[in-house]
């Protein structure tokens, strides 16, 4: 029997133990805070339990720092042919996470008389970074509520690992560009909606702005060669083991053009994979898969 290995790992506030929370009810036998050293145990005892096929550990910064640069060594060193596993990182921007800490009044687990909240995060992302290396899917949850990175772990990363998930994301460049981005696409060359008074209030999710930019030979043209270069490179992507990919399309206010555009390239690839979704980060609306079936 396979043994399913799912390793949460990020910094202190990211939402590790959400996202654990949400395996163990997906079945998962669920370790929090597993030292190294007792990983390579854990599994060779686990891969002889017939009755446990999926475990999920979280390993983070509360581990002995000596032991962190052991990990990748430890996850490599598994049998391809018994142990599957992937390693999820989730991380947020610095400014979210000491909002975070301080709304909830917790220590950070670095801090002490002589560390303040900012530098024990500066130190946790050195201490991680043999972890972060080695992420099969990096979820960046700064702007994501705690039932939309429930949501996401549920299509992302809790189906079947196995499956490329592929999952087209639309932003704003002013706020930034997705941390988890693996693909980066800039739109903002097409022509705007937002020039248009009656379609300045609608999003690309909206027919009057839909039918705009289909009328728009640049728009179509891009569509076109995003679309070929996919088309290329998806099945390659695949073919490398990869099992999670996210192509972020972004324009200046998130709200028209790379909406459209994602939409589109979501509806032209729904029934060339088993998993793809799509999500608008400015528009606040959640991923969702879809089948080849269409569904």
């Amino acid at each position: 029997m396979m043994l399913s290995l799912i390793v949460i790992s990020g910094r202190s506030g990211s939402g590790k133990s959400t996202a654990l929370n949400v395996l163990e009810d997906m079945g998962y036998y669920c370790i929090d805070n597993l030292p190294v050293s007792l990983l390579e145990p854990l599994i060779t005892r686990l891969s002889s339990d017939l009755t446990t096929s999926k475990v999920a550990v979280s390993i983070d910064a509360r581990n002995i720092a000596e032991d962190l640069p052991l990990f990748p060594g430890i996850l490599q060193g598994f049998d391809s042919t018994k142990v599957e596993s992937t390693l999820i990182f989730l991380d947020s921007a610095s400014p979210t996470l000491v909002k975070r800490f301080s709304e909830t009044r917790r220590k950070h687990p670095l801090s002490n008389q002589v560390t303040d909240l900012r530098e024990a995060l500066e130190l946790e992302s050195k201490l991680l970074d043999p972890l972060s290396d080695l992420a099969a899917l990096t979820i960046d949850t700064t702007r994501l509520t705690i039932h939309e990175l429930r949501d996401e772990i549920r299509t992302r990363v809790a189906r079947e690992i196995h499956e490329f998930a592929l999952l087209f994301l639309s932003f704003a460049y002013k706020r930034g560009v997705p941390v988890d981005a693996d693909l980066v696409f800039d739109v903002r060359c097409l022509p705007n909606p937002h020039w248009n008074p009656d379609l300045r209030p609608l999003t690309g999710l909206d027919e009057p702005v839909q039918g705009f930019l289909n009328q728009q030979s640049e728009f179509m043209e891009m569509f076109t060669d995003l679309s070929e270069y996919l088309n290329k490179w998806l099945p390659r992507f695949e073919a490398n083991n990869r099992s999670y990919l996210t192509v972020a399309i972004g324009c200046t206010g998130g709200q028209h053009r790379s909406v459209f555009m994602c939409q589109k390239l979501f509806d032209s690839y729904r029934s060339s994979f088993t998993n793809v979704q799509v999500r608008h980060r400015e528009l606040h609306t959640r991923a969702y898969p879809s089948g080849k079936n269409g569904a």
